[in-house]
């Protein structure tokens, strides 16, 4: 884990199931020639969401060959099994959803005494009270803005609640004095990532097809880093 990454207030993380699954060892070198330094690892079982994309031995393999910060995001039913398997393999975060996890307090702390940093995902409509007792031991809060399941919906829009939710969690870290990370995730935009990067609401936006052009890759992500560094000229 590079710790001066993590200190940067704004990151662009391109969703790893967006990119090119046959090729994704190429993928993370156009995402690491753009001067990106994270990517995002969603890991699903199928029944919290119905997909099951990316499998944990090709982390544990991309892993291997990226200098990227691997930033996971467990979407299934029972964590344990998972975020161990993540641990194994390297990555630099993992946050789980708060909703499937039985000990969420001990979650974190089991995460912690592994030296990754560690957070909780939100589904769209979790409220934010949930986090009353953790928010002071999570390095980060991924808030979802579109419900669970890749593709699921095909064109499902961001809540109508998002922009509030969003706001209030920057109010409830900003009342406490902390650093935690808000991540957002579910048909990020570039006008999202200008929005909520300027303002300091969020700090890591989870890059997909809304971001990433198929045709012009390059180009893209190019356009990405190039917000991201006008992002973080702007901030303290």
């Amino acid at each position: 884990m590079n710790e001066n990454i993590w200190k940067k207030s704004c990151h662009v993380s391109p969703s790893m199931i967006t990119l090119d699954m046959c090729n994704l060892e190429q993928q993370c070198r156009l995402i690491e020639e753009a001067g990106l330094e994270m990517i995002h690892v969603d890991i699903l079982d199928g029944h919290f969401s119905p997909s099951m994309p990316l499998g944990l031995d090709t982390v544990k393999q991309i892993a291997k060959r990226t200098k990227l910060e691997l930033e996971a995001h467990v979407m299934v039913k029972d964590p344990q099994f998972f975020v161990d398997e993540l641990i194994e393999a390297g990555v630099s975060q993992i946050v789980f959803h708060m909703e499937t996890c039985d000990h969420v307090d001990g979650m974190l702390n089991y995460i912690h005494s592994k030296g990754i940093r560690a957070g909780v995902a939100l589904k769209p409509a979790t409220p934010l009270y949930e986090l009353e007792y953790i928010l002071e031991k999570c390095d980060a809060v991924l808030l979802m803005l579109i419900n669970p399941g890749f593709a699921q919906m095909k064109g499902e829009a961001q809540t109508a609640y998002s922009a509030r939710k969003i706001h209030d969690l920057h109010e409830m870290i900003q009342s406490r004095g902390l650093d935690t990370k808000v991540i957002l995730d579910g048909r990020i935009s570039p006008e999202n990532i200008r929005t909520y990067g300027m303002s300091g609401e969020a700090n890591i936006f989870v890059a997909g097809s809304t971001c990433i052009s198929r045709e012009d890759q390059k180009g893209s992500l190019k356009k990405l880093k190039a917000l991201e560094d006008e992002i973080n000229g702007t901030q303290p």
